[in-house]
């Protein structure tokens, strides 16, 4: 088996490669001038299980489709020099938000991805939290490898749970109840008590959110938000508000991916956050927290949890090779 990170994702790539007990493969990435580019393995891959890791969200010098086409690139180069089989590793996978048809013409963001991998015969493609766990599941037609960041989330918040009278996992949206239960159950298992649950309606259209749905308790209580990304910030500070009106004691947050665009560090400054709490999934989530200023943040790295998975998978033969 071979591991490589590309550049954008290098630190992530050596801190998997550390937990599988490998060495990193070495790559060249080279730039034009023009802004095109080369990227190729600098080693033999010929016969062999490879893994690639590209986190695809944006940062200050690569966009998202500037990842995308870097990875396909990367993979059909592979793959030309006679991988065995290919496994993508984006801890934060790009484009989920569209995975269905909203409006008429709609793109299916999530879709179209997948027929990009697979037209570069990835075999499988391993990433944490998915924005909609069945559309991901359903727009590859190869091995799916979700990683679940819960019980991170329930291992660092269990001593805060089990010194608070009462815990509530709040989803900021309908959409996100299971998540927000499944966390809710691991944090219970931790923290050895119960832990009830809350949720916002939240409807979004044109860049318009509206809601006032309401369901739950959280007066008194200690509320965890829990979410699978941060973008603007906005559904985090809107939830965060909501309990406040209604009487919570503290008002936690939780986000696997912390993609925190422009603005979103001074809606969560604003929003009265006790803490907040998300991954290393993007690879320079800690620079982009670091513009917080009144709220404490952490972020948990996840390739102790990837790593088992992404090994069992590989080492076991637990995807096919593509045609």
């Amino acid at each position: 088996m071979k591991l490589f990170a590309l550049n954008a994702s290098g630190e992530y790539g050596e801190r998997l490669a550390g937990r599988l007990g490998i060495a990193l493969g070495a790559h060249e990435e080279r730039e034009f001038e023009d802004g095109e580019f080369k990227i190729r393995a600098l080693e033999d891959v010929a016969g062999e299980r490879v893994a690639v890791c590209q986190s695809l969200a944006a940062d200050g010098r690569q966009s998202v489709s500037d990842k995308i086409v870097r990875l396909l690139f990367f993979c059909g180069a592979l793959r030309d020099a006679g991988a065995a089989s290919i496994a993508v590793v984006a801890p934060y996978f790009a484009f989920g938000r569209k995975d269905r048809r909203t409006q008429p013409r709609d793109p299916i963001g999530t879709s179209y991805i997948a027929r990009l991998l697979e037209a570069m015969h990835v075999d499988a493609i391993a990433t944490l939290d998915p924005h909609n766990l069945a559309a991901f599941e359903n727009a590859f037609r190869g091995t799916k490898i979700v990683i679940d960041t819960a019980p991170l989330f329930a291992e660092h918040f269990a001593p805060v749970a089990a010194a608070a009278a009462r815990v509530v996992a709040l989803a900021p949206d309908a959409g996100g109840v299971k998540r927000a239960r499944a966390f809710a159950d691991q944090l219970e298992k931790r923290a050895k008590r119960s832990v009830e649950l809350a949720f916002i309606e939240k409807h979004r259209s044109g860049g318009r959110v509206t809601g006032e749905l309401f369901a739950g308790d959280v007066a008194g209580a200690v509320v965890i938000v829990y979410d699978d990304m941060i973008a603007s910030g906005t559904t985090l500070a809107r939830a965060a508000a909501a309990c406040g009106e209604r009487g919570a004691s503290a008002v936690h947050a939780a986000a696997a991916h912390a993609l925190l665009a422009e603005g979103a560090a001074r809606t969560l400054d604003a929003a009265g956050l006790a803490s907040l709490v998300v991954t290393d999934s993007v690879a320079d989530a800690e620079r982009r927290c670091a513009a917080l200023v009144s709220v404490g943040v952490d972020v948990l790295e996840t390739a102790a949890l990837v790593a088992p998975v992404l090994g069992a998978a590989i080492s076991g033969g637990g995807f096919q090779v593509g045609s």
